[in-house]
Parts: structure tokens; C-alpha cells; sequence
């Protein structure tokens, strides 16, 4: 009888475990899948003479611009804002700063990736 009443108490707990709400650690998960699905990597390769980059991959938000990354860019590179950096989506074509990461994606995108080459000088186009 003893056995009896143990199981309906630890039924009991799971069912009151099961009406809890979720701990912070799997909402936090949840929001990093989130967070992910609506990013882009963009794999980065220099081109000429320009300095590489420490980290290649960038996770970027599909409704970010061109003109975003640039500036971005710009920064880890520690280039002055007016000097001239262009990229290039498969090693030709020069996107203008207002088109979205997600066009460029669905358009050129390749194996779940956007490469962009960047330069500090002309190269294709």
C-alpha cells in the first residue's frame, strides 16, 4: 500500500513539473533559434591587397542593407568612412547599398551561405 501512494505522489510532482513554466535556460534557446533563423552568414574573402579579416563568417539579419555591412566592414577593417571599399557577390557583381541581405541570399546564396568578396580598390565589374 505504501507503494501505491509513493506513485500517486510522484505522478502528482510530474504533473505539477509539467504545468511550470519553462526555465530561462530553454527560453534563451528558443530565442537563439529565433534569433538564428532570421540571420544570414556571410562568409567574407579579401581580395588584392586588403587586410584580412580575424573571423570570416558573420551571422547577419536578412533585412539588413548592403550599406550596413559596408559600414560594418569599414570598422573591423579601421578604415576611415570615406575611403572606398566595394564588395562583390560571386566574384562580379557589385550590389547596391540598399539592396536587402535576404534578396542577395536567395538570389546568390550558396551551401547556406552569401560569400561576398571585398576589396579596397576596383577588381571585378
Amino acid at each position: 500500500m505504501a507503494n501505491s501512494t509513493q506513485g500517486a505522489n510522484k505522478n502528482e510532482e510530474n504533473k505539477s513539473a509539467e504545468n511550470k513554466e519553462p526555465s530561462s535556460p530553454i527560453e534563451n534557446c528558443e530565442e537563439k533559434l529565433t534569433n538564428t533563423e532570421n540571420k544570414i552568414t556571410i562568409v567574407f574573402h579579401a581580395t588584392g591587397n586588403t587586410p584580412i579579416l580575424k573571423s570570416r563568417k558573420l551571422m547577419v539579419k536578412k533585412e539588413r542593407k548592403m550599406g550596413d555591412v559596408i559600414t560594418f566592414l569599414k570598422k573591423l577593417l579601421n578604415l576611415h568612412p570615406s575611403d572606398s571599399l566595394f564588395l562583390y557577390v560571386n566574384q562580379a557583381f557589385a550590389p547596391s547599398p540598399d539592396q536587402t541581405i535576404k534578396n542577395l541570399y536567395e538570389c546568390y546564396g550558396v551551401e547556406g551561405t552569401l560569400p561576398i568578396h571585398y576589396c579596397k580598390s576596383q577588381a571585378w565589374g
